[in-house]
């Protein structure tokens, strides 16, 4: 695997975005031209309806999962980053940094941290900004 830097640190799972989500919305359309062939029949429209919906619940259930993981991964993030910044520090990170900051600061080095963490705030970088200025890139492949 290529060292990870700024152009190629975000990862995507082949099997989650590329084939999951494509599948969940063909079976959405599908049900959906299901349902409106039931209705032009008169026949099984009450299956086709909870077909269709059992379709949708699944994709919102697929969301949510996404969507919970990634707030947890987001509190360890922050829990780590804090006490990464402690140990470097003595002081716990400012509160005026947002979580998506926090998140890119994971990629700075013990030694651009501290700098980048303050003008992050006195500059209210975005997470694309703050992660441009790092010099030494530290990677993070627990991430997805």
């Amino acid at each position: 695997m290529a060292q990870q830097n700024f152009k190629n640190h975000r990862r995507l799972s082949v099997g989650y975005h590329f084939i999951l989500y494509p599948v969940m919305l063909a079976v959405i359309i599908g049900s959906g031209i299901n349902l409106r062939d039931a209705m032009r029949e008169d026949e099984g429209v009450y299956s086709a309806s909870l077909i269709l919906a059992l379709s949708f619940i699944v994709f919102v259930i697929a969301f949510f999962a996404r969507s919970f993981a990634l707030k947890a991964q987001d509190r360890a993030i922050r829990a780590e980053e804090n006490l990464r910044y402690f140990a470097i520090t003595g002081k716990l990170m400012d509160n005026a940094l947002t979580m998506p900051q926090i998140i890119a600061l994971r990629f700075a080095p013990n030694n651009e941290l501290m700098d980048l963490a303050h003008e992050a705030v006195q500059k209210k970088l975005s997470p694309n900004g703050i992660k441009k200025l790092i010099k030494n890139w530290k990677e993070d492949q627990n991430r997805v």
